[in-house]
């Protein structure tokens, strides 16, 4: 994530994450780095549903394609960038080696991330297969991907 945050301090933009199953890891690799304080505006783990619904995504979005969805990504990334008034934002949920008793809807093992330029309105729709490794192991995966794709997308 150095790469990231140098480009967006060096952008004067900043950033905000809403995650989920990777339980703030995007945002504890962005606050590894020296001067992220000047870009990262805020960050949420929204375990649950119920978290989620009070940082503003849409209960009938949850409702009508599962929190488990690329929609509830959209959502996560578009509500946590109007909350924080952030450039960027980064919405993730899915599933990591297990599955969901109290969601029964959705896809095991497949992660949804959003990522949203606010200046252009766009949601960037990714999903990752999770593979057979620790959680860990799958996370750092994530951050990575996220990472390499937030590079790509500073730079437009």
């Amino acid at each position: 994530m150095k790469e990231v945050v140098e480009l967006l301090i060096n952008k004067n933009k900043t950033i905000s994450t809403m995650e989920s199953c990777t339980g703030g890891a995007i945002a504890s690799s962005i606050t590894d780095v020296e001067g992220s304080s000047e870009v990262l505006k805020f960050s949420a783990v929204t375990y649950s549903n119920e978290y989620k619904i009070k940082m503003g995504v849409d209960k009938s979005i949850i409702d009508k394609y599962s929190v488990y969805s690329i929609q509830t990504a959209n959502e996560m990334s578009k509500k946590i960038s109007a909350f924080t008034n952030s450039d960027y934002a980064v919405g993730i949920t899915g599933k990591i080696n297990r599955e969901d008793t109290n969601n029964q809807y959705g896809k095991n093992n497949v992660v949804f991330i959003s990522i949203y330029d606010k200046n252009k309105d766009v949601c960037y729709e990714y999903k990752i297969d999770v593979l057979d490794m620790s959680r860990r192991e799958n996370k750092e995966r994530i951050v990575a991907f996220v990472s390499n794709e937030l590079k790509k997308l500073i730079n437009l």
